[in-house]
């Protein structure tokens, strides 16, 4: 079914098994000076083991003040070496190829990170750091380059078995082959090549270090999506010249940290789509392409390639939702394969709030050497309350330790709250993770008990061992004059399509509810507003979910009120409070609620003494994301 995907090919001198990558990923897992901890080995030895052809690992910077981010790996001296050589050697013992990518972050980090001024072509800061960087002089440039040099040949002492230069994303190598950055008048600025003298000058030096026999990969975005940036022709022209610089392959992304939410891009965007970038290159070169945007199947990997628009596939997410995907998809297991649901919550969304990376669906990624899942030495009963993502995970893994799990879910269906989740434009995806939840507890056996709410006297009754509470929460409905009228509904109701909604709605409340509720109405053709009384809307999203997001609500014409309090609901609108002065806000045919959410965690208190273990997890915990959720779930599950 997959004879392309799982045929070898060779990148240079390097024979890959399949045609699988993992591409680089930012996780932070390594120390602050470079060298490499267990975690960050652990992490690639599961994609080994998983069955990937090739791995690409995260950015080593060349040199400390090339580093975008606190935890990354860097071979900038030798006395790094050693502790990366380990990596290649655990990751080899699967038949899998490594290869370091390399980088130098350029004007894309900041002084807290660095402890310096960033440096670049031209003194022209980064839409994302806001920091002026030093502009590099020529006697600069010339050591970076030997930097470059020095580190792919560490890289091959260390036992890689080739090297990625990271000429993508807006990193220093991108900041010089783009107009958009690099406005030098010198032999380093102006025209293409004058623009291309820098990452050439970098290739022929790895090669006079490394050999002619070590593999050098090129990443580059296809197109930059800024304002005088780089398109897919410039890419065109320049994949010719790396070609023609001996460069093995070229591995198409797209995007800069001024277009980051196309560099990581959400569940908004189609999949695959970088793939036409892709075939667009590999029209003009004849070594390897590598594809890579979006693409979390295996079916749509092997069409890619069998359609010629690439030679290897690049599924970065799909990585960390599931190391095992590429075994699982050569035994033909797909119900088995744990997706990516493109929400960004743990990739992106740690690395942002200064945490190392994770992921939503997996909560096992970066944390291989700690969440090992042993056979239980005694057999326990144990009891789940709610069957939402938090609870199947925690069942999930209780029964899979060996454990006699029994769920209890009110309703006739699982998945709580990311039922409900899935519903609004974009995140139909989020039902991938349901469904592989739910085949996970048939796999395991777990008893699910449908329309039975867990009670204390089921508790007292049936005597388990312990119960683990993931009983979710519940709308907050404030206390508004009128809240009781008819014409007000709950955002939960509206997207179960439990309530009939008029033409002219508002939503009170622009978080992410209220926000993806009014998109999922506006795009159904009703006039929608939003009343918030934040400062802004949808501030709880991912910042490249937010940015598809409020394109869509901008499209669809959804007007937006913030700082504007609701002091009372009418029959046909509301009474918003604005700069201190009343108004009425409509006409409306229907209110909708979309406060938020608050805890619904009794059971917790009234089991007290009644059960040896009890465990709170998720919203009944206290309301967050999905992403804490489940990993609580998961820790319960190996809890018990």
């Amino acid at each position: 079914m997959l004879k392309n995907l799982f045929s070898p090919m060779r990148i240079g001198k390097m024979e890959v098994s399949n045609r699988l990558v993992v591409p680089a990923m930012v996780m932070n897992f390594c120390n602050n000076d470079g060298t490499a901890t267990e975690k960050y080995i652990a992490y690639h030895e599961a994609k080994a083991k998983g069955g990937w052809g090739l791995i690409i690992t995260e950015d080593y910077a060349v040199d400390p003040r090339g580093k975008g981010f606190a935890g990354i790996p860097g071979l900038w001296n030798d006395d790094q070496i050693e502790s990366h050589s380990k990596l290649p050697e655990r990751v080899h013992r699967y038949g899998s190829k490594i290869v370091a990518q390399i980088y130098h972050a350029g004007r894309q980090t900041n002084h807290f990170v660095i402890g310096a001024q960033p440096v670049a072509p031209s003194p022209i800061p980064c839409p994302a750091n806001q920091e002026i960087p030093h502009e590099l002089t020529k006697a600069e440039i010339r050591n970076i380059v030997e930097e470059f040099g020095d580190c792919a040949l560490r890289a091959k002492k260390a036992g890689f078995d080739g090297v990625e230069v990271h000429g993508a994303h807006g990193y220093l190598i991108a900041q010089f082959m783009s107009p958009y950055s690099n406005k030098r008048t010198d032999e380093y600025g102006g025209s293409l090549l004058n623009r291309m003298r820098f990452p050439l000058e970098i290739i022929s030096n790895i090669r006079a270090k490394a050999g002619n026999d070590f593999p050098i990969l090129f990443r580059i975005s296809g197109d930059e999506f800024v304002p005088g940036g780089r398109t897919i022709e410039d890419t065109k022209a320049i994949a010719v010249l790396l070609e023609q610089a001996g460069v093995n392959a070229i591995h198409v992304s797209a995007g800069v940290y001024g277009s980051m939410q196309f560099i990581i891009p959400p569940a908004a965007v189609r999949h695959g789509w970088i793939a036409d970038f892709a075939a667009e290159v590999k029209k003009v070169v004849s070594i390897p392409v590598i594809t890579v945007g979006r693409i979390n199947d295996p079916m749509m990997a092997e069409t890619i390639i069998a359609s010629g628009k690439a030679d290897f596939v690049a599924i970065g997410r799909g990585s960390l939702a599931d190391p095992e995907l590429p075994n699982k998809a050569a035994a033909g297991k797909f119900d088995e394969i744990n997706y990516c649901i493109g929400c960004l919550q743990g990739c992106v969304g740690n690395l942002f709030r200064g945490n190392p990376g994770g992921c939503l669906v997996n909560p096992v990624t970066g944390r291989e050497s700690e969440f090992i899942l042993k056979p239980v030495d005694k057999k326990k009963k144990v009891f789940v309350a709610g069957g939402g993502p938090a609870g199947m995970e925690a069942a999930r893994v209780a029964a899979q330790r060996g454990h006699e799990v029994h769920l209890y879910e009110k309703s006739d269906k699982l998945g709580g709250q990311y039922l409900i989740g899935a519903i609004p434009p974009n995140k139909g995806e989020v039902d991938m993770f349901l469904a592989w939840q739910q085949n996970q507890l048939k796999k395991y056996n777990v008893n699910v008990h449908f329309n039975t709410e867990l009670t204390v006297e089921i508790v007292e009754k049936e005597a388990p061992d312990a119960v683990i509470v993931a009983t979710g929460g519940e709308p907050i409905v404030p206390d508004i004059p009128g809240k009781d009228r008819p014409n007000v509904v709950e955002a939960n109701d509206v997207l179960l399509g439990n309530v009939n909604v008029g033409h002219r709605v508002i939503v009170i409340g622009g978080g992410m509810v209220g926000s993806e509720t009014a998109d999922h109405l506006a795009n159904h053709g009703k006039e929608v507003t939003i009343v918030e009384m934040l400062p802004d809307i949808a501030n709880d999203e991912e910042d490249a979910v937010r940015y598809f997001l409020m394109k869509d609500l901008h499209d669809n014409g959804v007007k937006i009120y913030v700082n504007a309090p609701v002091k009372k609901i009418l029959d046909d609108g509301v009474i918003s409070e604005i700069d201190g002065t009343e108004i009425k806000i409509g006409p409306a045919d229907t209110i909708v609620m979309a406060i938020g959410a608050k805890s619904v965690n009794s059971l917790t208190k009234e089991l007290e003494g009644k059960v040896p273990q009890v465990l709170t997890v998720g919203d009944a915990l206290k309301v967050r994301k999905a992403l804490e959720a489940v990993e609580e779930g998961y820790r319960a599950g190996l809890a018990v």
